[in-house]
């Protein structure tokens, strides 16, 4: 019997997803790296046609609340915004080595994102509404904010404020996708 948790892909289930940095290192404590994350999420929406429900990006890990993608699964999708982040954060930070220092670390030694993510089906509007509460609270819970409205790395101003951010939400007419009554 494998180690592997059990996916449960293809009832149309949403899937409350969260992905830690690698060893808890702050990977995502820069406004620009931040940033960067939710264009890679964007572009991997777009090119897998999924919905996205709710994120939060925090320094060391991510929530996504996304509907099951028109292209692919959601381990798909996981491993095309892991593999994406993480070749420009490194691509950068090696052109920022002296030559000096380049010896020093092992080509591929660096390590962005923790292998595996945790996946969790949403099959309620209840669960749906908790887990969208529970990732914009993350911020205010972690002390970087006082206020959900003041973390622009999260969905929670689309919620409030109506606005567009980085990432579009509840595109529910782009994907050709069916959600279950349940968790709608």
């Amino acid at each position: 019997m494998s180690n592997h948790p059990r996916r449960y892909y293809g009832s149309n289930d949403l899937h409350f997803i969260t992905c830690s940095c690698y060893h808890r290192q702050s990977w995502l404590a820069s406004p620009q790296r931040r940033d960067l994350f939710l264009a890679v999420f964007e572009e991997v929406r777009q090119r897998y046609r999924f919905v996205v429900v709710g994120y939060v990006a925090m320094p060391d890990h991510i929530h996504l609340l996304i509907s099951e993608p028109e292209k692919g699964d959601p381990s798909r999708v996981m491993q095309a915004i892991k593999q994406g982040f993480s070749r420009r954060v490194l691509k950068s930070l090696r052109k920022r080595r002296v030559a000096a220092q380049q010896e020093l670390f092992a080509a591929g030694s660096e390590h962005v994102w923790q292998r595996r993510f945790y996946d969790f089906n949403v099959r309620t509007a209840r669960k749906r509404i908790e887990k969208l509460r529970y990732m914009h609270g993350n911020p205010v819970v972690r002390g970087l904010v006082q206020e959900p409205e003041q973390w622009p790395w999260s969905s929670y101003r689309s919620y409030a404020f109506g606005e567009e951010g980085a990432v579009r939400i509840n595109q529910w007419g782009e994907a050709k996708m069916k959600i279950s009554k349940q968790a709608a």
